[in-house]
């Protein structure tokens, strides 16, 4: 089932740069990741962001989230609501467009016109979720002792800071989608590869502290740091595996001349959604334990409320067995939600599309038994790809759990799938890339 991938060799990368585009594309998409770490590196006024960043390096939630956003949350800068209003919301519409009719003729029967209308629903939706967010990141704040300044006027500075936050996040995403079009990659996914690789150094230096002085730490680092490799070998083989299924296709006489009759196959990934499931999980499992944590952090002058915050904080922590369910199961129905969205793995459409230029199945009746045959592969490989993917989500976790290990947690399997996953994401757009270059010197010739 598994598909091998040409990695570009030290001839390949130097002749990338000649490919046609793909030399702009990359500068373009630096020059973009710069402006987004230059944004991450400026404070909002009037915070004292070290408070925060002392809450953030205690508090497991709100650390994961300063991770995906590269530390901007931590450093409560500009930037600090990073990319998750707009992954939110994208959510959102995707999960909606499947429920509501006209959304869903929108994304599948009016092309690009109508892709575009959807777009824009959710930047609209983004705006909305970046305002509620800013608003619930500030309320937190105002009830943190010392963590805004004194000689602020407090009216004034709620409302410009909730304005720059939801700004900030606005130009996040039209980073993000700058990337997407003129650039290389998915600039959602860049931009949490970016974050994800900036903590690394921190996690790192946390990590040598602790396992310096102990033999017995050493060695389950040793043992954790193989354990993550050996899951970076299953999440390539997860990305590029595929289930391959057989078509006949009719021969066609022209002339004196036969044509076609050649067997080709559908590539069916084990793994459809490439990352996205896993984003898309996290981002709906941390938007209400952000919120119970921020609120927690809170001072209450109710003993009780405070109670049940925390305690609902505590269920939902990514410590938790209760995260870990949730998340194994959003793992597995987010897969079959990409799958069922994709346009090029539904069986009705390749099913007709077969029947209509006169290939078959081997052994498989045109029309309806097609579709009800493809609907049947596509169940069984999406099944595996969805399990498969949330154990290698959890693996590691719970090897984190065992070795004891915790500075490494969150750089765990959730980032190792998020930054294999995207590394090979632009791995295949190089390839592809170059392979238009030699296609192009082929008819050049």
């Amino acid at each position: 089932m598994a598909q091998g991938m040409k990695m570009p060799t030290t001839d390949d990368l130097m002749s990338m740069w000649q490919a046609s585009g793909l030399k702009q594309k990359i500068i373009f998409t630096f020059l973009m990741i710069a402006a987004f770490r230059f944004g991450v590196q400026m404070p909002l006024y009037g915070i004292n962001n070290q408070v925060f960043s002392n809450i953030a390096q205690g508090n497991n939630i709100i650390g994961f989230l300063d991770l995906f956003s590269g530390g901007a949350l931590g450093k409560v800068s500009i930037f600090a609501l990073g990319i998750g209003p707009f992954i939110t919301a994208s959510i959102i519409m995707q999960l909606v467009s499947v429920v509501i009719p006209s959304l869903e003729k929108l994304q599948k029967e009016e092309g690009e016109a109508g892709r575009r209308k959807l777009s824009q629903y959710t930047r609209v939706f983004t705006v909305i979720l970046a305002v509620f967010q800013s608003i619930i990141f500030m309320l937190f704040m105002r009830h943190l002792p010392g963590a805004i300044a004194p000689n602020v006027n407090h009216l004034m500075f709620y409302i410009s800071s909730i304005t720059v936050l939801t700004a900030g996040s606005i130009l996040v995403m039209w980073i993000s989608e700058l990337i997407t079009e003129k650039g290389i990659g998915n600039g959602g996914s860049l931009i949490i590869f970016v974050g994800i690789l900036s903590g690394i150094p921190v996690y790192a230096s946390r990590t040598f502290e602790m396992v310096q002085k102990s033999t017995p730490m050493l060695m389950g680092l040793i043992g954790l740091l193989i354990i993550f490799f050996i899951t970076m070998i299953f999440i390539v083989i997860m990305q590029e595996a595929v289930r391959k299924v057989i078509i006949v296709n009719p021969k066609r006489q022209v002339g004196n001349k036969v044509y076609g009759g050649m067997n080709s196959y559908i590539p069916f990934k084990l793994n459809p959604g490439g990352v996205m499931p896993i984003i898309f999980a996290i981002a709906i499992l941390l938007f209400p334990s952000t919120v119970l944590s921020l609120v927690g952090q809170a001072n209450f002058n109710s003993v009780a409320v405070k109670n049940f915050v925390v305690k609902l904080t505590t269920i939902m922590s990514p410590d938790g067995i209760v995260y870990y369910g949730l998340y194994f199961a959003l793992i597995v129905a987010l897969t079959f939600f990409y799958a069922s969205i994709m346009p090029n793995m539904q069986p009705k459409d390749i099913a007709n599309n077969l029947k209509k230029y006169g290939s078959s199945i081997p052994g498989v009746k045109p029309g309806k038994p097609t579709a009800d045959a493809l609907d049947k592969i596509l169940s069984k490989t999406t099944f595996i790809g969805a399990i498969g993917l949330g154990v290698i989500a959890l693996v590691p976790s719970f090897a984190s759990y065992v070795t004891n290990i915790k500075t490494l947690q969150g750089i765990g399997a959730t980032s190792l799938i998020i930054m294999v996953g995207v590394a090979l994401d632009l791995i295949n757009q190089v390839n592809t890339h170059l392979l238009a270059r030699n296609y192009e010197s082929f008819l050049k010739e």
